[in-house]
């Protein structure tokens, strides 16, 4: 059995597997969306399909919608060649509760896939006829945060997007020039408006995604590309508008596990692939259950009734703002920036396991409950007592998630700024230095001592994808375990730029702290597990 349209025309094989299928004409709907799409979304990888696409099914399965999603791949084409097209743009989702339960569904709300790179002209066409339909209500995106990247960490445009402001809205070749560009041509189509919904994990997404796309706007105009009006249509509120967001479902890859559960049920073609561009993904995703989406609810062209989803709520930016910090700058993602690294360096596979060390376990409940969670604000909709209690008690414990953490340093140097660099800010508003903090310190040296390469023991391990990974292993490779003092001053130029953690970590008070904790984990074999251990027992 396959997971495709004609594997569909055998219900009683999944139904005997657990797995439901979709009530509505999966067919049908796709027809109508590719007719007049109402949804498009941006970066169609793991938490785009369990989750977003979740949501979507929902509203199908419940009469709330008629049309399905428009799914849009920029990055990697392998996700579509590999996963999409053979699968006849099926997923198959599961749900992983923390007793072992689990709930299956075939989700069949991925209408039209288009894959809009400049070797795809078709493609390219195809979403422009797709942001040129009045229909159109939204555009959402979760393209990780280097997604909304135009400069390195110098202020330099990064050469592919310099290639793109140098040659027009025609044929950009990056996400956000592109983005433009298909926004150009809504405007030039008679100026409809659309709402454009970062659902990534960034502090303030909506407006890291309207200053992008502002920024390629305004160097267009400069080189005379486009109209001078294009400017005060992005900027019109009645026409467009970037709502604020937070996003919250632990999305591991693909778990090898499932993979063979789903090969004894009989499904074929199932395996996880590994893309080009180092994605893992497969036909299945799973994930926990829990999950939150809070949306600024200021969409000036209508929306789908978003709210009927499990987790979502609509609110005013306010609210999303204070819940976004609670996630994002104190209980959850702090937690995973400061333990994977170090869990790597430990040679501990699963965060679940990571924390069954009461050292580690100490670490990450310092990091949320003593120095991140004084810095925020309660929002009212989500209690941060509550949330985080659910994330030690429920969501981190969850084993059979197979979250690794590996994984979870995926692009950590991204989130620096926020997931660190926020509370350390907080710190230095209120009492005047950050000095007093430990967690969060001894995270970021456990971030660079991971980025050297080598384990606890000396052994090395490949680094997982990361923008700064190659320059970091480089910039650290004069450290040698065993010779604590060959940490000199390597790490200046990182901890000192407010680019990269938000703030000069020496004159906020932690600099020279993490480069003592650094220069600990350096002492010997064994020594990133003491000095965890002594700090946490100080």
């Amino acid at each position: 059995m396959q997971l495709n349209y004609a594997g569909l025309s055998h219900p009683q094989f999944w139904h005997s597997c657990g797995i439901s299928l979709p009530s509505y004409p999966v067919k049908e709907v796709a027809r109508r969306t590719q007719s007049a799409p109402q949804w498009a979304h941006f970066g169609i990888g793991n938490i785009f399909r369990i989750f977003i696409g979740g949501i979507a099914d929902t509203l199908l399965e419940q009469g709330w919608m008629d049309r399905g999603l428009t799914c849009v791949e920029v990055f990697d084409p392998g996700i579509v060649e590999a996963i999409y097209a053979p699968h006849d743009n099926l997923a198959l989702n599961i749900l992983l509760h923390k007793d072992g339960k689990r709930d299956m569904r075939v989700c069949g709300a991925f209408s039209e896939v288009i894959l809009a790179t400049p070797q795809q002209s078709s493609d390219i066409a195809r979403l422009r006829d797709v942001f040129t339909c009045p229909d159109l209500q939204m555009v959402s995106f979760t393209i990780t945060e280097k997604g909304y990247a135009l400069t390195d960490v110098e202020g330099a445009y990064l050469p592919a997007v310099a290639k793109d402001l140098a040659q027009g809205p025609d044929a950009p070749s990056t996400v956000i020039p592109l983005l433009t560009s298909m926004l150009y041509s809504r405007y030039c189509a008679g100026a409809h408006p659309l709402a454009l919904v970062s659902m990534d994990n960034c502090a303030h997404n909506g407006d890291l995604l309207k200053n992008a796309v502002l920024s390629v706007a305004h160097e267009w105009e400069k080189s005379g590309w486009i109209e001078s009006g294009f400017l005060g249509y992005l900027q019109d509120p009645a026409r467009i508008t970037f709502p604020w967001t937070m996003i919250d479902k632990i999305t591991p890859r693909p778990s090898e596990t499932w993979q063979h559960t789903l090969e004894e049920y009989g499904l074929e073609n199932i395996s996880t692939v590994v893309t080009d561009k180092r994605t893992y993904i497969a036909p299945f995703a799973n994930a926990e259950v829990p999950q939150y989406l809070v949306i600024e609810d200021d969409f000036p062209a209508g929306r789908p009734p978003l709210e009927k989803g499990y987790g979502v709520y609509m609110t005013d930016r306010r609210t999303v703002n204070l819940c976004e910090r609670m996630k994002v700058t104190a209980c959850l993602n702090p937690v995973h920036s400061a333990l994977g690294p170090i869990g790597v360096v430990l040679g501990i596979d699963g965060f679940a396991d990571l924390l069954e060390d009461p050292d580690l376990l100490s670490m990450a409940q310092r990091v949320a409950y003593t120095e991140g969670m004084p810095m925020i604000e309660n929002p009212g909709i989500l209690s941060p007592k509550a949330f985080t209690d659910e994330l030690f008690q429920e969501r981190f414990p969850n084993r059979y998630l197979g979250d690794t953490n590996l994984r979870l340093c995926t692009d950590v140097t991204q989130g620096w700024s926020v997931r660190f660099g926020q509370t350390i800010h907080a710190y230095v508003a209120h009492f005047g230095s950050a000095a007093s903090l430990t967690a969060i310190p001894l995270g970021i040296a456990g971030c660079f001592r991971y980025m050297m390469g080598t384990d606890d023991q000396g052994m090395p391990y490949p680094l997982a994808p990361d923008p700064l990974a190659e320059q970091l292993h480089e910039a650290l490779s004069s450290l040698s375990l065993g010779n604590p003092e060959s940490l000199r001053d390597q790490l200046r130029p990182y901890l000192s730029n407010a680019q990269l953690f938000g703030i000069d970590l020496y004159t906020a008070g932690v600099g020279s702290k993490i480069e003592d904790m650094l220069r600990s984990m350096l002492e010997g074999p064994g020594a990133c597990r003491s000095t965890v251990h002594r700090w946490m027992h100080r």
